[in-house]
Formats: C-alpha cells, structure tokens, sequence
C-alpha cells in the first residue's frame, strides 16, 4: 500500500512538473466544468417542463425520461471528452519536446469530434444499461456491475490520447485502448497507483482544516465565517482543476510510454512502467 502511494505522489510530482510548464492547460477542465454545469441548468428546464423527474420516482423510467437522460449523457460526455481531448492533446506536444498552446489543443479537438460524440455515445450506453441493471439486481449483482463497470473503466482508461495520435473511430479506439494496456502491462489488471488517491487526501484535508476554522470563526464573527466557506470552495475548486489536469497528462504520458517505451522527458520510466500489474502479483 505504502509503495502504491509513493508511486501515486511521484507521478503526480512529474505530471505537475508538466502542469508548471504549461499552466495554461488548467483552463480546458475549467472550461469543461463550466460547460458541464450549463448543460446540467439547460437539461433541468425539460426535465421540469415533462414532469420527468416524477414520473421516475413514481413509476419507474418511461421512454421521455429515458430518451432526456440518454441525450443528457452524451451531451455530457461530450464535453468532458472534447475538452480532454484538448488537454491531452496539448500534453502530448509538451511530452514531445514542443511549447502547445491553447489553440493547439483545441485545434486536436475539433479534428476529433465525430469521434469524441461517437465515444460520447457509447459511454452513455454502458453507463445507462449498467445503472439499469444495478437497479435491478440484488448485492451479488450489483458487485458483479461493478466488475464489468471497473473493467470498462480499465479498458477504455488510453481512448482519449488514442483519438488524439492515431484519429481513429470510437470503437476502434477502446479496441486499441485495451490492446495497448494488455500489451504493456499483460492480462488482468489493475490499477497500482491512484493520482485521484492524492487528491483525493489533499481535498480531506483541506476540508478538515477549512471546516474546523469555519467552526473556530463562527464563534467570533458570522462574516469571517462566510469567508471562510468560500476560501474553502475556492480551494476545493482549485484542487478539482488542477487534479483533472493531472490526470489527463498522466493518461498522455502513459499512452507514449505503452506506444514508445518511454514516457517523457519528466516522468520516470519505471514508475510509470508500475502504474497497472497483472492481478495478484505485487
């Protein structure tokens, strides 16, 4: 556990190496959030007017409120990936040795984006029939779910830094996302660092601090309180951009490395060599 997480640090040491390099990249996740949060205001209005969210708590799902959500899904997806795309596309010339700019990763997008809707799709798909039968299924089934979930999560983990180099199809690139890890790292793996554990711990503490001097000053003065509650979003908002960034240039260098053998200039090779194992070895 203790190496997994030595590893999980170094790694996130050298993917902000790349971040310090190129702040700029921070702004494809917050324009991704941003556009998230739109799309969320946007499907709440039909939702609303269709009288959806009753009818899926009193009767189950009906073919509106499944067709909204599906629509929902892929919008949201597409978002997320484009602008992913974008970043990981900007990340692979900075691991190349280039200087991107913002209109670089944009630019690897938008030559992308049939793909990204159609990857956007599929995703949508799993991810509603998969909730659909967790919904349906006792606890044996729901862990067995979340096996097919977790191993869709493994086999598509390199689709987005595979559109971005080779420009292939949504399903060809989950294809040769799986391929590429079974190649690299063998059969039957699983994750052996976590760069969402990092930050993960980092926002705990950043809330146990933030909440207990919210406390300690809402005994003093209700203002100093309410600045605090900001600071403290702020903060969390902060950690969640710069932890999206992360990830995505960590999913770029991992890419190179399983293509090339070598995973950049500011990563280590073997570290990055360690990032999945074959099940029950350590």
């Amino acid at each position: 556990m203790f190496e997994r997480f030595r590893r999980s640090v170094e790694l996130t040491k050298a993917s902000l190496a790349v971040l310090r390099a190129d702040r700029e990249l921070l702004i494809y996740p917050l324009i991704s959030f941003v556009g998230v949060a739109l799309v969320s205001i946007s499907f709440a209005v039909p939702f609303l007017v269709t009288g959806a969210f009753t009818r899926t708590t009193e009767s189950g799902v009906d073919p509106v409120t499944l067709a909204l959500g599906f629509a929902y899904y892929v919008v949201i997806y597409t978002v997320i990936f484009f602008f992913n795309t974008a970043l990981v596309g900007a990340a692979m010339i900075r691991l190349d040795g280039g200087n991107p700019t913002l209109s670089d990763g944009f630019r690897i997008a938008a030559s992308r984006l049939p793909a990204i809707i159609g990857y956007a799709a599929l995703a949508a798909t799993v991810g509603m029939v998969l909730r659909a039968i967790s919904e349906r299924v006792g606890l044996l089934g729901q862990l067995v779910v979340g096996l097919i979930g977790f191993a869709w999560n493994v086999a598509t983990f390199l689709v987005v830094p595979v559109l971005v180099v080779e420009g292939v199809g949504p399903v060809e690139a989950i294809k040769r996302s799986a391929g590429l890890l079974r190649k690299t790292w063998g059969e039957q793996l699983i994750g052996n660092v976590g760069i969402g554990l990092v930050f993960g711990l980092l926002t705990l503490g950043v809330f146990i601090v933030g909440g207990l001097l919210v406390a300690l000053l809402a005994s003093i003065s209700g203002l100093l309180a309410l600045v605090a509650v900001v600071a403290l979003i702020v903060a969390v908002a902060i950690l969640a951009l710069v932890g999206s960034a992360v990830g995505g240039i960590f999913t770029a260098s991992l890419y190179r490395y399983a293509t090339t053998g070598d995973a950049g200039p500011m990563f280590q090779t073997e570290t990055v060599a360690a990032a999945f194992r074959p099940k029950g070895s350590r």
